[in-house]
């Protein structure tokens, strides 16, 4: 970026996304649903195959820096927001700056220790614009981001949980969690979730893009509290249970320690199929490794296949996580992986 000021590059970059978007005029519009590392993980293979790529982003969390913002000021938490900006960002030396710039916590002994960059700069373009979407926008465009980001609902949201054997001295007994930062790491089994306020507001924008989408991607992620809320918000599941949209659920690479732990694969689509018994899928994506010795161990693949089916789609074994034998997608295998389960059902207008 030597020699150029800071306006011109985003004056430029503008220019070249919108002679891109020209030429990518006919690529599929992508919608992907979720929160977390996980959104961010699909996010970061999705940029790689299409120029019209929408996230649409849990807004549950009350932990960390999120918590004490939406706590203090009343706003939606913009954790997963930022996040979800982060993996829209470009491989280039602008997105990989930009994306680490938003990504940084302080550190200091003083109240704002532990706040993210990007948190307090969505926050203040909330405040100063008065409109979550458009804020979000702006964010984008500073970032350069290959797609655009949307809350799912336009209210904070907390989640709640029915847990069986949450005090481990009462196996049997079953209580109520409240909150997503304690849902995550709780003992015990969750059995259930929903939201508070019960029926919230979607955010008509993301009502929209999943109506108006070719592909929906649902998942990986947190399965209580980043993936399964998307379908306790009543407008965003029916435009989900209605659009004329494939639908894609990518499964998780291990069981989450606390909150689906000792959850085969099996079991993660039944209790999707219980919270949306309407849901039908196109395809289910499962990492070959994760269930043939891997972190669920030999997985029983013709249950799960079954199971799969039951949601009306095909189960598809493919090689997406990292190599270093961490639970992490690698972006470039998860994309070839979706590329092929896009081409392989039917691709709605050209890539490129």
């Amino acid at each position: 970026m030597t020699g150029h000021s800071p306006g011109r590059q985003l004056h430029r970059r503008s220019a070249d996304r919108a002679q891109g978007g020209a030429h990518r005029a006919a690529a599929p519009k992508i919608v992907a649903l979720g929160g977390g590392q996980g959104l961010s993980a699909s996010l970061s293979a999705l940029r790689r195959l299409t120029g019209d790529l929408t996230a649409v982003v849990t807004v549950a969390d009350d932990g960390g820096s999120s918590g004490r913002l939406r706590k203090e000021l009343g706003v939606l938490p913009p954790g997963d927001l930022r996040k979800a900006l982060a993996a829209l960002c470009g491989d280039d030396e602008w997105g990989r700056t930009w994306s680490e710039v938003i990504q940084h916590r302080f550190t200091s002994d003083g109240e704002l220790h532990g706040h993210a960059v990007g948190n307090l700069l969505i926050v203040a373009l909330w405040e100063k614009l008065g409109d979550h979407v458009a804020a979000l926008e702006w964010v984008g465009r500073l970032l350069g981001a290959h797609g655009r980001v949307l809350p799912m609902s336009v209210v904070p949201l907390d989640i709640e949980a029915t847990v069986r054997g949450h005090d481990p001295a009462r196996p049997a007994e079953v209580d109520t969690v409240r909150g997503q930062a304690h849902v995550a790491v709780t003992p015990g089994t969750v059995q259930s979730i929903r939201l508070l306020p019960e029926d919230p507001p979607a955010a008509p924008e993301a009502v929209a893009a999943v109506l108006d989408a070719d592909w929906v991607v649902l998942g990986p992620g947190s399965w209580f509290t980043s993936v399964l809320p998307h379908l306790m918000v009543p407008e965003l599941a029916e435009a989900l249970f209605a659009t004329k949209a494939r639908r894609l659920l990518t499964l998780n690479l291990a069981p989450q320690p606390g909150e689906t732990e000792g959850f085969t694969p099996q079991r993660h689509l039944e209790v999707l199929a219980h919270h949306a018994p309407q849901l039908e899928v196109d395809a289910i994506l499962v990492d070959e490794g994760a269930v043939t010795g891997g972190a669920f161990g030999d997985a029983d693949l013709p249950g799960l296949e079954k199971a799969a089916g039951r949601m009306g789609g095909e189960l598809v074994l493919d090689r997406v996580a990292a190599a270093d034998g961490t639970p992490r997608h690698d972006p470039e295998l998860l994309a070839a992986a979706y590329d092929r389960i896009f081409r392989t059902h039917g691709r709605i207008g050209a890539w490129r």
